[in-house]
């Protein structure tokens, strides 16, 4: 099922043709969400020419599967900041993502966007007594930073809770309704090009290799005057002097390694109707699992958004009940409710909690990166779309050192590092040993996994019809065991997060390429 955002806008949206000639531009941005979007939106005002390509349709991806808080407060995060990075990076990561609002409801007013955009207060709440401290002690760390945070009690939601962080005048939107009327904006400027549902496959360019042993003169000349070329999967390219990954995940695994820094995580949310009076403010609570509320105008009705149950992708547990978890919660507080969404959606996270945002790698000048937002992307879009632009404009943006992509700092999150080399190891190794029991007639309409045959690892869905879809269960990434997700059907890679249909078609970067498809000969 879509996503209320995606559904709200099907019959309004703008849609553009694929990529059909060889083409040349100043910038390529790959990606058309949040920060894609955002990014050609600044480049506009320039005299550069800009080509966008989208994998699918704008804003249908990680950007359209969101909550949708414009906030600053990600979390119990600015006390961890402080102790990680110092009061002075902390404090321009918060400056950053204030700015941000600004900037969003600035682009709002200019464009006159019809986007549900309204100021709201944000709370991070507790249910449990041992967490009043941590939430004490954000409120003391983020007021240090200079910004006015309150401990409070009393709350509107329909639950009593022990306390909370409020955030004052933070914002909400309907983000596929605020990228439609960007794209409206800057679809009628003639040096802005669009295209949906084309695939970038490779990008070639820069002698990455040779950089390495070129002298820094000649790398810096190199490094002004190289140019790329943005291969899309039926051949067509785009030259372009820089490139902008906006894809979620980069697409490219060298020289960044990027999928050494950060996982991704999963999450669902479903849309309520009810008849009963809702709440002011957006709020989350502290304690695992982590479960948002937030109210989105749906016409001249008000939509609950139940969101949480977050797991890492690919996680070898039994999530099928994580939608009926979040109905309960919504059942228990509004009994006369009707559940008229559910989606899902998926996140990066860097090791040490901060996005990377800046130059993809030293060894590709020119070529920028937005990524690892860990589930706040509504603000870091308009940040890493800000400071791109900058880089691009060649202006100085005063906060790009908190998120530079190349930073090499040891890692603070060691527990999370020896999580991801464990998980590495096991689905690169352990995992393929292993030749699992079932069978294919062990398959049950509707369901799938991986089966024996003839010795063979091998990945089998059979439809509500009893046709059956079998795949090799292996990652086009990086080479790791899939595991099934039988609760949205698709193979979940444990690694890197990529994602791929039951058919095997990849839909979650960083994978490239689908899966190798199978038969079952008799």
């Amino acid at each position: 099922m879509n996503s209320y955002w995606i559904e709200s806008v099907k019959s309004k949206k703008k849609e553009f043709s694929s990529l059909k000639n060889d083409e040349k531009a100043d910038v390529c941005i790959i990606g058309g969400g949040l920060t894609g979007i955002t990014t050609a939106y600044y480049l506009s005002k320039s005299n550069l020419k800009v080509i966008l390509l989208e994998k699918y349709k704008i804003c249908e991806h990680a950007s359209g599967n969101t909550t949708a808080k414009i906030t600053s407060q990600h979390g119990l995060f600015y006390d961890y900041l402080i102790q990680s990075q110092g009061k002075e990076k902390a404090k321009q990561y918060l400056e950053a993502n204030e700015e941000a609002i600004k900037n969003i409801e600035q682009i709002v007013t200019e464009e006159n966007l019809d986007c549900d955009f309204e100021r709201q207060d944000n709370y991070v709440y507790t249910l449990k007594e041992e967490e009043i401290l941590k939430i004490r002690k954000e409120v003391e760390a983020v007021n240090s930073l200079g910004f006015s945070a309150k401990f409070v009690q009393d709350l509107e939601l329909p639950f009593r809770t022990l306390g909370a962080i409020k955030f004052p005048n933070q914002a909400q939107f309907n983000p596929c309704k605020y990228v439609n009327g960007i794209v409206e904006a800057i679809s009628k400027k003639d040096n802005i090009s669009i295209y949906e549902n084309t695939k970038v496959v490779d990008i070639k360019g820069a002698k990455v290799q040779e950089v390495r042993e070129e002298s820094e003169e000649e790398f810096q000349k190199n490094k002004e005057s190289s140019g790329y070329t943005i291969i899309t999967e039926n051949g067509k390219k785009v030259t372009a002097k820089y490139v902008v990954l906006a894809t979620h995940y980069p697409i490219i695994n060298f020289p960044g390694y990027y999928f050494l820094k950060m996982y991704q995580e999963m999450s669902y949310l479903i849309g309520v109707e009810t008849t009963e009076p809702l709440f002011e403010g957006m709020y989350i609570n502290s304690e695992q699992p982590t479960v948002s509320f937030r109210v989105a105008k749906d016409g001249d009705k008000k939509l609950l958004l139940i969101g949480g149950m977050g797991h890492k992708t690919g996680e070898r547990k039994d999530i099928s009940d994580s939608y009926q978890k979040l109905e309960a919660i919504a059942k228990q507080y509004y009994p006369d409710c009707k559940i008229k969404y559910h989606w899902c959606t998926e996140d990066c996270i860097s090791l040490d909690k901060i996005p990377y945002i800046g130059e993809f790698s030293n060894l590709m000048p020119n070529v920028y990166v937005g990524t690892g937002y860990k589930k706040w992307g509504m603000t870091t879009s308009n940040v890493a779309a800000t400071i791109i632009s900058n880089k691009i404009l060649g202006n100085k943006n005063k906060y790009e050192e908190v998120f530079t992509s190349t930073r090499l700092k040891p890692i603070k999150n060691r527990k999370e590092l020896g999580n991801m080399v464990k998980e590495v190891a096991t689905s690169w190794t352990i995992e393929k040993l292993k030749i699992p029991n079932e069978k294919l007639e062990d398959i049950t309409s509707g369901t799938g996994g991986t089966i024996e045959f003839e010795n063979k690892k091998i990945g089998a869905y059979k439809d509500e019809n009893g046709k059956i879809y079998l795949v090799k269960p292996v990652c086009s990434h990086l080479g790791c065991e899939l595991t099934w997700n039988n609760l949205e059907k698709t193979w979940d890679c444990p690694c890197h997060g990529s994602r791929f249909d039951y058919k095997g078609k990849s839909i979650y970067d960083p994978s490239i390429n689908d899966l190798e498809s199978m038969v079952l000969m008799e």
